[in-house]
């Protein structure tokens, strides 16, 4: 099969294809033809070498192939499957594997695609609706009627977090640059700031009548952990899921332990498959039936052939893309 291995580091350019042997599924695993992929912030760190993926055996090798969600159709199933049937329409997400024609996963971790999405779109939703779920709902405890502020509103994560926001009846504050606001409020943010000529902590508390937001998604770091904190309420959760700038900040603990507030860090790739089991199927339940509803739908941004991935990575590297840059394969 075609897949995109890893054999060197570097710039997009190490980004080639290759011909590999199939995966072969275990006994509680499906094996998934791809449809398509998408990239995620994570993939850029993978191709530097800085967040390597699990070690993947394709026939007597063990290869590296980058990629975190899918969209397909399940090609095969192990002697234990008993919950998906071999042609249904799939998606979901994985510690890697996805820059491919075939991928294997557990039969738990697949979700199907939603009626209202083709199958070939369907790749924006895992990754970024299960992070802002996970984040602002499952960890932060954003609920109806409360208020997030989620960075990088622009981004796969945050395009999916002003969706959320939306259908669940919280407000949501965003910071993007200049150019993306327009299309951040289109989508439904109720508070768009340009982060490189305004200040988002106060307008934060501007936005909340100086009480502060009740949980931060945060992907950036640095010095914008402070700011966090001096804008989320008291007893509010500040939620750490990516570190785009500085991976070093200071922090006034008197501020935190007046504030009562809590710092949560987390990622989805690095979590033991139950979890990920878990989290997938809480999402699958909660929050899938609001794309039939109508309430959300992916934000893709462009699409790129398997045999562009280098093209498509340059353009997230730019930070030009609002939502999700898909890999047809």
């Amino acid at each position: 099969m075609r897949a995109v291995v890893l054999e060197s580091y570097g710039e997009p350019d190490v980004l080639r294809v290759s011909d590999i042997p199939d995966p072969e599924p275990g006994p509680d695993e499906v094996v998934v033809d791809l449809v398509a992929t998408a990239l995620n912030r994570a993939d850029l760190l993978q191709r530097r070498g800085f967040y390597p993926g699990p070690p993947l055996r394709y026939g007597g090798q063990v290869l590296e192939v980058p990629g975190l969600e899918f969209s397909g159709r399940v090609a095969a199933t192990g002697e234990r499957v008993t919950e998906v049937d071999v042609g249904a329409e799939v998606m979901g997400i994985v510690g890697g594997g996805s820059y491919a024609e075939r991928l294997v996963t557990h039969e738990r971790q697949v979700m199907p695609v939603p009626a209202s999405v083709a199958v070939d779109v369907a790749a924006a939703i895992p990754e970024v609706f299960i992070t802002a779920y996970d984040a602002l709902v499952l960890q932060g405890g954003l609920t109806s009627g409360r208020t997030a502020l989620v960075h990088a509103g622009a981004s796969g994560v945050g395009t999916a977090a002003i969706l959320l926001c939306r259908a669940i009846g919280a407000r949501i504050v965003v910071t993007a640059s200049g150019g993306k606001i327009d299309r951040c409020r289109e989508l439904g943010a109720d508070v768009a700031v340009d982060y490189r000529s305004e200040d988002f902590a106060a307008a934060a508390l501007e936005a909340t009548g100086g009480e502060g937001v009740d949980v931060v998604l945060d992907v950036v770091g640095g010095e914008y952990l402070g700011r966090n904190l001096s804008c989320v309420r008291e007893r509010g959760v500040i939620v750490q899921v990516g570190v785009m700038g500085d991976a070093e900040a200071s922090l006034n603990l008197g501020a935190l332990l007046g504030k009562r507030a809590a710092i949560v860090g987390t990622t989805l790739r690095r979590r033991p498959i139950e979890e990920k089991i878990a989290v997938t199927r809480r999402f699958a339940s909660e929050v899938l039936p609001l794309f039939d509803a109508g309430r959300l739908h992916p934000v893709i941004d462009s699409r790129f052939p398997l045999e562009e991935a280098a093209a498509a990575h340059a353009r997230m590297e730019a930070n030009a893309n609002v939502g999700k840059i898909l890999l047809d394969v």
